[in-house]
């Protein structure tokens, strides 16, 4: 079994059975803790602060514990590990991310001491408030939050993430439109562009490969057609959401962006041109996997108001605090090259929170074409 095979079995033993009692047998308890120490990927995870996270699934979102933990349960006959498939490493961060088999949920592994303890520490009760009195918020929905509980050669080695988020997907829907032959669906992870990224504007990018420019953000080169009513809403779960991440000094969080096009025929049924605006908000029955009955959202999906497409948005990615140790070293890093080298300005991983928001909001604005009555 790989390290993949091992982490994501760690993962599912502690959504599945972590709430199971555990042997009183000493020597089986023994066995148990020296098996933990020594293990190198497969590190004991517990949930933290489950009855917070079970509270928004249940009251909030609509997700009972018995359809929340059957979406880790690997099919009859399979082994533990099989209920989580390895997406892959991605990014800058060192993340690995897992989903589910029915593709309802995403775990993403959060490596770094100064994002986990962030979230933890400082965003984590913000976060839970805020979910529960914002049902439209958007914020990515945050099932729960694992971490590694006791000493083990894997944690101290750094070989294995000691800390895993459980989020929703907000591409879930997509194997099952690619099955019918829809369109294929597209998706931009967007980020103010204006900012100094070195590994884009040092010597033109010419000193990094492109496999690491890809990881930077993406760009947007169109617009999305909301009516009036739409871009309003929008805009004010935007300042909502990025008014609570600037109080609690988080920057470099980004807007995932997805897109379906609309087939013809449902074009001509549910957008006509002299449809009201509570009708131009209808999409295609596409519900994501923790959100109750209720009108189409943009985690579920927005019509477009030229009736071509549906668009889901989500905020990820909020875990980069100024005050942390390591953000600090890099603004330091960031200020001594501006000073000495190269008047750059800063990094969006550098700026204050407040200056991220503004610019993160005005991205988002440019976004959008307000189509008018």
């Amino acid at each position: 079994m790989g390290r993949q095979e091992r982490i994501a079995r760690s993962i599912v033993h502690a959504l599945v059975n972590g709430t199971k009692k555990r042997s009183s047998n000493p020597l089986a308890v023994i066995l148990a803790i020296f098996s933990a120490f020594f293990s190198l990927y497969q590190l004991l995870l517990i949930k933290i602060r489950p009855a917070d996270f079970a509270k928004l699934r249940r009251e909030h979102w609509d997700v009972s514990d018995n359809d929340y933990v059957d979406s880790f349960q690997p099919r009859e006959g399979a082994k533990e590990e099989e209920g989580l498939t390895a997406i892959g490493d991605m990014g800058f961060s060192g993340s690995t991310f897992y989903a589910t088999t029915d593709q309802k949920y995403l775990v993403k592994s959060v490596p770094r001491h100064s994002e986990h303890s962030f979230f933890r520490n400082d965003l984590l009760t913000p976060y839970v408030q805020h979910m529960a009195t914002h049902p439209q918020s958007l914020l990515v929905r945050i099932c729960d939050f694992l971490g590694a509980s006791g000493a083990s050669i894997g944690r101290i080695l750094r070989l294995a993430p000691s800390h895993h988020i459980v989020m929703e997907n907000i591409m879930y829907g997509r194997q099952e439109a690619e099955k019918r032959g829809d369109a294929k669906w597209e998706n931009w992870d967007l980020k103010p562009q204006s900012y100094f990224y070195p590994e884009r504007d040092i010597a033109d990018g010419a000193l990094t490969s492109e496999a690491t420019k890809d990881q930077l953000a993406d760009e947007f080169h169109d617009k999305i057609v909301l009516n009036q009513e739409q871009a309003d809403d929008l805009f004010a779960r935007l300042e909502e959401d990025t008014k609570l991440l600037a109080e609690h000094n988080a920057v470099d969080y980004s807007l995932f962006l997805v897109r379906m096009k609309l087939p013809r025929e449902e074009v001509q049924e549910e957008v006509q041109p002299e449809a009201t605006t509570s009708d131009s908000n209808l999409a295609p029955p596409r519900d994501g996997p923790s959100v109750p009955p209720q009108p189409p959202t943009w985690k579920t999906g927005i019509a477009s108001a030229d009736g071509k497409y549906v668009y889901r948005a989500s905020i990820l990615d909020f875990f980069w605090a100024k005050h942390k140790i390591q953000p600090r070293f890099m603004t330091l890093l960031i200020n001594l090259w501006n000073l000495l080298i190269s008047k750059d300005g800063p990094m969006s991983i550098t700026t204050t929170p407040e200056e991220y928001r503004e610019r993160f909001l005005k991205m988002c604005r440019k976004y959008v074409e307000i189509k008018k009555d």
